[in-house]
């Protein structure tokens, strides 16, 4: 029997500190394509999955939804480790494989994560100032002088939204003070740019965190700014443990 997997938890937080070593049902919980939910005992860890037949279930947009809403109860309830969407292990003996070969790694990060959530923060900057900076450059398809002209402009316009993306993030970071932050700037639109920043925080500070929107969306000039959270620290998984993956 294949095995969709969800996430990684402390088994204490889902069996009030019983040991279990067969799966257990999780009451009132539905994975990917309404499947019931199970922990997987694993030493101090449980993985949460759902029975999965590779020829009977096609995963979708419906399906990236609830698997995230696995993650959220399950976060709601203790530390969590996400797996990546559509992580499916081919039987008992790759899950217990995957789970050995990382344990060391699944300890730390969970001790490093315990008591913490993830917040977000999305600007959307329209800056009059900008929409040069906004103006996509294209390059001419030969070398030569033009082509040398037009690079440097495009170079010049990266290093303009760069320096204004880290004037913004420095001072989202004043305002919020959180313990990590990873952040993302795209464009949007002829004359914006999305800032994604993602902050770690302690989970007992998010109501705090959450007064901080109205001083930022004042501060924050020419800026349109929402905040989302808080959510299972999806940004802040080491990498060797973000390729920690079934044959998906």
């Amino acid at each position: 029997m294949a095995w969709y997997a969800y996430c990684i938890c402390e088994l204490q937080t889902l069996t009030n500190g019983n040991r279990s070593r067969r799966p257990f049902l999780l009451n009132n919980l539905q994975g990917v394509n309404a499947a019931p939910v199970f922990g997987y005992p694993s030493g101090e860890f449980a993985v949460i999955v759902s029975e999965y037949d590779r020829s009977a279930v096609q995963l979708d947009e419906k399906s990236v939804l609830e698997h995230a809403r696995v993650v959220s109860v399950c976060f709601r309830q203790g530390t969590v480790l996400p797996f990546r969407f559509a992580t499916v292990f081919d039987g008992d003996d790759a899950l217990r494989q995957a789970v050995r070969a990382n344990r060391r790694a699944f300890e730390q990060s969970v001790e490093r994560l315990r008591g913490k959530a993830e917040m977000h923060i999305k600007l959307v900057v329209r800056d009059g100032s900008l929409r040069d900076a906004m103006t996509d450059t294209r390059l001419p398809d030969t070398v030569g002088r033009e082509y040398l002209a037009q690079l440097r402009v495009k170079a010049s316009r990266d290093r303009e939204r760069q320096t204004k993306a880290r004037a913004l993030s420095v001072q989202v970071h004043k305002l919020f003070n959180p313990l990590e932050e990873e952040i993302s700037c795209k464009k949007v639109d002829a004359e914006g740019m999305l800032i994604d920043i993602a902050h770690l925080i302690d989970s007992k500070s998010v109501e705090k965190y959450q007064n901080r929107y109205t001083t930022a969306a004042k501060q924050l000039k020419n800026c349109e700014v929402n905040i989302s959270g808080p959510w299972p620290p999806y940004h802040f998984l080491p990498g060797k443990l973000r390729t920690v993956t079934g044959n998906s």
